[in-house]
């Protein structure tokens, strides 16, 4: 009988704490999004325990222990474990070039990047994992006296790295209201998404008219939906779409260059240093979600 892959035997092997090698993890860029990939959703928003992915901000309170067969009986929703909900989503996260760099930028803003591959998302996964016990070690091992004081503040202190992202498996084009309410996001990114070139592919790509109106729904008023692409016929698509719907404008180049996060999204994520070395162009638009009308 065969043993199992090699790049799969190597990522077992990986000792506790060791940073993951990406080459083990490596996968084809393209995944049919069409198809079931055997994933489990929750049922709604409400359903999801973001306290396993966030644990540095679940409320430990008493009276918040609840299981998940308990609130599923008696009706308690999950979203009460937490001290704050995920605001801003990487949707096709890849290798999370994007999470690690916004992490110690927002560090009291949750994070969550949406993959849909498995080995890619497993390569996240265990990076976090590996930084979070590095960070844990290293804040452990500061010996009494070390401690440095901290100025009188009335912000709130910042949690440790990395503590404030994570990353699920999850096709985003099919379940995202899954995971998010209405109004919950205040930035979603779609860095370098897949172009799908040929005409009858365009339905997969991940701006579409139907998919604008959840991105919609998901972001409250004043949030941002970041886009960047090196193909230039993929970036006029997004624009047109995004424009074309009622509830976004697009934000003006002023406001874009001076956005830090539109410099992190073209520098930091794996395909925008790529493009870098290969001297390529980087297409980048932002659309700022308005105000829903009045009822009349």
């Amino acid at each position: 009988m065969a043993g199992p892959p090699k790049k799969k035997q190597r990522r077992e092997e990986k000792p506790d704490g060791e940073l993951p090698q990406k080459k083990y993890y490596r996968q084809r860029a393209h995944a049919n999004p069409f198809s079931d990939h055997d994933l489990t959703y929750p049922e709604s928003p409400e359903a999801m325990d973001w306290s396993l992915h966030y644990p540095a901000f679940a409320n430990t309170s008493k009276g918040n222990d609840t299981t998940e067969s308990d609130t599923a009986q008696n009706g308690q929703s999950t979203q009460s474990r937490m001290t704050q909900q995920v605001e801003i989503a990487d949707i096709g996260c890849g290798y999370g070039g994007l999470l690690f760099a916004l992490s110690p930028r927002f560090p009291n803003t949750l994070i969550l990047g949406l993959e849909i591959r498995t080995a890619v998302t497993e390569y996240v996964q265990e990076k976090i994992k590996a930084l979070r016990g590095q960070q844990s070690s290293s804040t452990s091992s500061t010996t009494p006296g070390d401690e440095q004081v901290a100025p009188p503040s009335t912000a709130p202190a910042a949690a440790p790295t990395y503590t404030n992202i994570s990353c699920l498996r999850a096709n985003t084009m099919k379940f995202l209201p899954n995971f998010f309410r209405r109004a919950q996001l205040a930035a979603i990114f779609l860095c370098f998404p897949d172009p799908h070139f040929k005409a009858r592919k365009h339905k997969a790509r991940i701006v579409s008219a139907g998919l604008v109106s959840e991105y919609a729904f998901v972001l409250r008023p004043g949030g941002k939906v970041y886009t960047i692409t090196d193909v230039a016929d993929l970036h006029a698509w997004m624009v047109e779409h995004l424009e074309a719907h009622a509830s976004f404008e697009r934000v003006g180049e002023a406001e874009v260059e001076g956005d830090e996060c539109v410099e992190v999204m073209r520098r930091e994520t794996e395909e925008g240093k790529k493009v870098e070395r290969n001297g390529g162009s980087k297409f980048v638009a932002v659309f700022r979600r308005l105000e829903d009308p009045e009822w009349p």
